[in-house]
């Protein structure tokens, strides 16, 4: 990014829109304001705008990282590596960690966090001929690969390094001055047993899996893993030199119950060692080139800027589609107490940038609900399979969560019965995840295959509880508040869950054309539910229990955000936000980072950018670790990936079917560019706000619905179509404008009579900001 003091970009530093490229002038709705002069201009300029804010964004390091929470990560949704010092050895070894999302165990009677927990698999020592003595690196996002040179008192080793996107495989290559030729690898089994058990007992009988076996096979070393359930994972790795440069290539296969992992990993690595390491980073950058370029973000704070491109490259190398649904630390495994995946919060934030961002392609939550939708109803007793489905607060990859888990708490338990914990509401927030992509995308197969059949059932659950009381009122039996302590009849928590399940439901029968026969009872329920407990201080846990301490989770709240059915449409429902929020923060001692980006949220609900700004700032200033991950008793990811959601939920809101464009913006963020953010409706937001005004608003329709757009630009507007045609509009009040917008067309919208230059650039920091990783100042 330029110094405060350098001169502005040029406007001819220009975004694409509808278009894969740079430089091009965005000129749609204004056709005759752009000369041949000005595209040859715009064409003939090398500047990229996604390279300009990506390369600002790159993390780099002058000083050794010594822990996960300081060093460069790579991945790919499966494979991952978190790079820094060996512990005890940080001047004569560099740790490689080679972890894969889907190596777990697959002993379910020992329960989703012991018997069915991802396992550690190893890690890789460079070890140098010297002491290490200093380093440069840079971890490009551009390129997803880390750079730079390892210096030690013999030498220098000059270093790349990626986790290939497609080939799944760790390359490293290493090319050494003289005096460090000697340099070597080492790999390093882990003891195949739960990461939990380095924090918590062993539950009765279990035991690790017996340590893992290399051996050399033709030249390719393989370390197999036995697992006691049957089935193997298996790391296979080989050493090519070519001239002084010499690339190691790693790859981990994972199966069960048969043994083909090591057949798997022998063959990767032996494919893609015959390319060097400039070959196979060709096809692995334009894969990520591809990726960035989907949507556009650039705000005046350097350091909030970076961070949010950290986020859009560490979602991208935790998930994809195809892989698992991202556990607590994503696929970079440490020693921890949550070593799988966590559905009473966790799961939801990881994935909420996805759809603003306009990077559906990441969405592992629709993909593995609707591929394992058969265990969810093994999740719930046995009265109830036939026709309810839960989730409970952990689960594998294939969302099965084991016995004893069930016996420890862990399950969807029945309401009014404890134990096990009934936390109920689960599967029905994750499906709000996937309302979302429907929303983001109005994909109708989405809704009808996925939504509606699983929804319908998950909702179910809570239908057989619920019980009339004296007052006329539907009320639901003592469940569990996620993580606040104790059970409550009318527990907030499933309150707002179930009133949004079932508001939605219908929504989707009418969409769908179904006449269902629980339509009835979901109309009833939303006609007869208890209100939502409140007291003085807000909304409370339940019926039973009051807000009354420092509680992290925002899990009484939920109807604010993100379900959005409470929202503040009179003075007071905005006042009552606004006392449940104080409270609700107002407690120190339990409160950690998602607090803060919960917070963020629901101030950006209110309009208020400088509280969300704020709220953001201790998150930062608390929470996150030099490398944006997150530490709360153990790597965790989901946070620092909810605070980029915070980010667009500051910069463009779309519940309730209206577009609101730059709803809650800190009075400091006077300019800010964004290209193709995704909203509800299927529309492609760019907007350009420039010295505190909003300039001009393009929405490009991906499907057919109705376009009502907040777009915060004053006095009278003109609205023109792609070809710079007038378009006509209705005013929809509340500043709001309607539009009819058919798929493939587009709508631009400026103040009556302007033509604002519509090309989009990096916006200048307001002031400079160190870079994120470990540099020297």
């Amino acid at each position: 990014m330029p110094s405060p003091s350098a001169p502005d970009p040029s406007r001819r530093t220009v975004l694409a829109t509808g278009s894969a490229l740079g430089g091009v002038l965005l000129t749609s709705g204004l056709t005759t304001q752009a000369t041949a002069a000005d595209r040859a201009e715009a064409t003939a300029l090398p500047a990229d705008p996604w390279r300009t804010v990506l390369d600002d964004a790159d993390l780099v390091w002058q000083r050794m990282p010594t822990t996960w929470y300081e060093g460069p990560f790579l991945g790919n949704g499966f494979l991952g590596s978190g790079i820094y010092a060996e512990p005890g050895a940080a001047s004569t070894a560099v740790r490689f960690n080679v972890q894969h999302s889907e190596v777990q165990d697959h002993r379910p009677e020992f329960g989703s966090l012991f018997g069915l927990a991802r396992l550690p698999i190893g890690y890789f020592t460079l070890e140098p001929v010297g002491a290490i003595t200093g380093l440069d690196w840079r971890l490009s996002l551009h390129d997803a690969e880390l750079t730079g040179t390892l210096t030690t008192d013999k030498s220098t080793l000059t270093l790349r390094a990626l986790v290939h996107n497609d080939r799944s495989v760790l390359a490293v290559e290493v090319t050494a001055s003289e005096g460090e030729s000697g340099f070597r690898w080492v790999f390093h089994p882990a003891d195949a047993i739960s990461p939990r058990a380095a924090s918590r007992p062993l539950p009765d009988g279990y035991r690790g899996n017996p340590p893992a076996e290399v051996a050399d096979h033709d030249g390719t070393t393989a370390a197999v893993q036995p697992l006691l359930a049957g089935g193997q994972h298996v790391t296979a790795w080989r050493e090519r030199t070519r001239g002084r440069t010499r690339t190691l290539y790693v790859h981990v296969a994972h199966s069960y119950p048969k043994n083909t992992a090591l057949e798997q990993a022998l063959k990767a690595v032996r494919a893609a060692d015959r390319l060097p390491y400039s070959a196979l980073a060709v096809t692995h950058r334009a894969w990520w080139h591809a990726y960035y370029r989907k949507s556009f973000l650039s705000l005046p704070d350097a350091r909030i800027q970076r961070f949010y491109w950290i986020q859009l490259y560490k979602a991208a190398s935790a998930a994809r589609r195809d892989a698992p649904v991202m556990a607590t630390s994503g696929p970079w495994l440490e020693p921890t107490p949550w070593p799988n995946t966590w559905w009473n919060l966790n799961a939801q934030l990881e994935y909420w940038l996805i759809h603003g961002s306009n990077h559906l392609e990441l969405d592992a939550i629709t993909r593995a609900l609707s591929e394992f939708r058969d265990n969810l109803a093994n999740e719930v007793t046995q009265p109830y399979r036939a026709d309810s489905l839960g989730i409970p607060r952990t689960t594998d990859p294939h969302l099965v969560n084991g016995a004893a888990s069930t016996l420890m708490g862990y399950g969807v338990g029945i309401p009014g019965q404890n134990p096990p914990t009934p936390e109920v509401g689960n599967l029905t927030w994750a499906l709000h995840n996937v309302w979302l992509s429907y929303r983001h995308t109005m994909d109708k197969s989405v809704l009808r295959d996925v939504l509606f059949p699983l929804l319908r059932k998950a909702i179910n659950y809570y239908l057989h509880f619920l019980e009339l009381g004296p007052d006329g009122k539907l009320h639901l039996p003592a469940t569990f508040s996620p993580e606040y302590g104790g059970d409550s009849r009318d527990c907030n928590y499933d309150l707002m869950l179930l009133t949004w399940g079932c508001r939605t439901l219908l929504e989707a029968a009418e969409l769908l054309g179904t006449d269902d026969v629980l339509a009835p009872r979901w109309r009833e329920v939303l006609a007869k539910l208890v209100p939502y407990p409140t007291d003085a201080n807000g909304f409370m846990i339940g019926a039973d229990i009051p807000f009354a301490k420092s509680h992290r989770h925002y899990s009484h709240l939920l109807a604010v955000y993100p379900l959005y059915e409470v929202t503040g449409r009179t003075p007071d429902e905005r006042a009552l936000i606004e006392t449940s929020l104080a409270h609700w923060v107002g407690f120190e001692g339990a409160l950690q980072g998602y607090t803060f980006t919960g917070a963020a949220s629901m101030s950006a609900l209110l309009g208020k950018g400088e509280d969300a700004l704020r709220y953001l700032g201790e998150l930062m200033t608390r929470f996150i670790q030099p490398n944006t991950m997150y530490k709360e008793s153990g790597p965790v990811i989901e946070t620092p990936l909810s605070a980029a959601q915070s980010l667009h939920d500051m910069i463009c809101q779309s519940w309730g079917g209206v577009i609101r464009v730059f709803p809650a913006l800190p009075a400091a963020w006077a300019d800010l560019a964004v290209h193709n953010f995704r909203t509800q409706g299927a529309f492609l937001l760019s907007a350009r706000r420039q010295g505190g005004t909003t300039r001009w608003v393009r929405l490009l329709s991906e499907a057919d619905a109705l376009c009502v757009v907040r777009h915060g630009i004053a006095g009278s507007i003109d609205v023109r179509d792609g070809r710079g045609r007038l378009l006509p509009y209705s005013d929809a009040g509340d500043g709001a404008i309607r539009l009819a917008l058919r798929k493939g067309e587009s709508a631009l919208i400026t103040t009556r009579g302007d033509r604002p230059d519509l090309s989009v650039a990096p916006v200048r920091p307001n002031e400079d900001a160190p870079r994120w990783g470990l540099p020297l100042t």
